[in-house]
């Protein structure tokens, strides 16, 4: 079994800040491809089958879920030659 990762994102940053970032479409869709490979990371840890485990899984699964719909909603910086 692997072990229990030492913090999550919440434990390391206030959701409720806001941090606005302007991005270029490329650099977002390696954002999002990021999110993407973090969330099978998640999917396939191995974890204790117990209620509290599955919730902490299912609240990171979410918040991934949550900020890549907000980044494909989005409209990223056009980029001029």
């Amino acid at each position: 079994m692997f072990p229990a990762p030492v913090c999550s994102v919440q434990d390391s940053f206030k959701m409720d800040s806001l941090l606005q970032v302007e991005l270029t479409s490329h650099e977002r869709d390696v954002l999002l491809r990021g999110l993407r490979y973090v969330r099978s990371a998640i999917m396939l840890e191995t974890r204790d089958p117990s209620s509290e485990d599955t919730r902490r899984r299912l609240s990171q699964l979410d918040e991934i879920q949550n900020l890549s719909q907000r980044l494909e909603n989005s409209d990223p910086l056009a980029v001029h030659s």
